[in-house]
């Protein structure tokens, strides 16, 4: 395959045998190549800025520079998955929040899965979350907004300007299917659902999937 169209990802983890079988795994898949490897954020963020790479597969919990705050230089720099075993829905928004655009936990996805998360993510074609950290990231975006009143549909949707058909896209996100699934319920070819998908990002104005969800169950922005 052409250098040039090969996916170029750098792994951060503190454990170095997950590093190992990280790596072994996407480059076994031919047009992934693992460009470096980092055990702690501080590390993490001099690479990237030397290597410049697509995807950013990070891990939570490190020495020096935990993941947390690296995803905030390091979004700046590539997209940010991060990958661990953490589901803590405060960790979870918190990710999202410093710019992460996916959040995996272990033991939840299958490599194939991982593979394909690193390439819909380069491609635009989607933000993975887990099951258990779209559910962390929900619940905690309603817990956010519990002390007040909860608000009406109609003035959300009156809110951000979404269409009729807009909200029921939105609504299938936020109960956490992926594209498929939403065309295969509301009868649309998957490119007319990531039409929607990209036309309700710009009326929230938020970048991905995750803080999508934060902002349409009105979850107050970072102080």
């Amino acid at each position: 395959m052409d250098e040039a169209a090969r996916i170029r990802v750098m792994v951060v983890d503190d454990n170095a045998f997950i590093r190992s079988g990280l790596t072994s795994a996407l480059e076994a898949t031919g047009d992934i190549e693992v460009v470096g490897e980092a055990g702690d954020g501080h590390r993490a963020e001099e690479l990237a800025w030397r290597l410049m790479p697509d995807v950013v597969l990070l891990d939570v919990r490190m020495p020096r520079t935990d993941g947390l705050s690296a995803a905030t230089v390091l979004s700046k720099i590539s997209r940010v998955i991060m990958l661990t075993q953490v589901e803590d829905p405060d960790v979870v928004l918190t990710a999202v929040r410093n710019g992460a655009v996916g959040y995996l936990v272990h033991n939840s996805f299958t490599v194939d899965e991982l593979v394909q998360a690193v390439r819909d993510t380069v491609r635009h074609r989607a933000h993975p979350l887990s099951h258990a950290a779209s559910a962390a990231l929900i619940d905690a975006a309603r817990a956010g907004r519990s002390a007040a009143p909860a608000a009406d549909p109609a003035e959300q949707q009156e809110r951000f300007g979404l269409s009729a058909r807009e909200v029921q896209v939105m609504d299938l996100i936020v109960r956490g299917h992926a594209n498929q699934d939403i065309a295969a319920k509301l009868f649309l070819t998957e490119k007319t659902v990531k039409n929607y998908i990209n036309r309700i990002y710009a009326k929230l104005g938020v970048p991905n999937r995750s803080t999508a969800i934060v902002t349409w169950l009105g979850m107050p922005p970072r102080g």
